[in-house]
């Protein structure tokens, strides 16, 4: 074999490792993963578009996010809307990956994550990290949530109150 062949047979062979490995970092996430992010580029560009003067209403926004969910997730996600939006009237609803979320500050405090949204066997209410629920060195961030019957409304008005440092 000349110096030439094997030049190109080293070559061809790393183009299609480097193929391969293109292949993989597009498999690291799911069809659901990438649509909640171009989602999350959306929101951000209202967001820029909304400082600019153009007025955007958040909640009518989340709203329309939740009637677009298949049942059960729409029934929940207006009942949690309802229910967070009276125990903690500070926060603004607002969408965040695609999902409804309420905001202090402009922060995110807590958020509603359909099961659809990932094709799990459960809905999610989710805290992030500018909720106040911190309980020593380790405290649970998210929820999982298949019905909402009293006893868990009570939990979560209680959990949102905490959240926003009412509670």
């Amino acid at each position: 074999m000349t110096q030439s062949e094997n030049t190109s047979r080293k070559a061809s062979r790393k183009s299609s490792k480097s193929a391969s490995a293109a292949d993989e970092s597009l498999e690291g996430f799911t069809e659901e993963e990438h649509a909640a992010m171009r989602e999350r580029a959306q929101e951000l560009k209202a967001a820029r578009r909304a400082r600019r003067g153009s007025k955007v209403d958040e909640e009518s926004a989340v709203l329309a996010k939740i009637a677009e969910l298949p049942e059960p997730d729409r029934s929940m996600g207006m009942r949690l809307h309802v229910l967070i939006k009276a125990s903690a009237p500070a926060l603004a609803p607002r969408l965040w990956y695609g999902m409804p979320a309420y905001a202090k500050d402009g922060k995110v405090v807590c958020f509603f994550q359909a099961a659809q949204k990932f094709n799990t066997r459960y809905s999610t209410l989710g805290f992030s990290d500018a909720a106040l629920l911190d309980e020593g060195a380790m405290w649970p961030t998210a929820f999982a949530l298949k019905e909402l019957t009293e006893v868990e409304e009570e939990k979560i008005r209680t959990l949102i109150k905490k959240a926003v440092g009412e509670g």
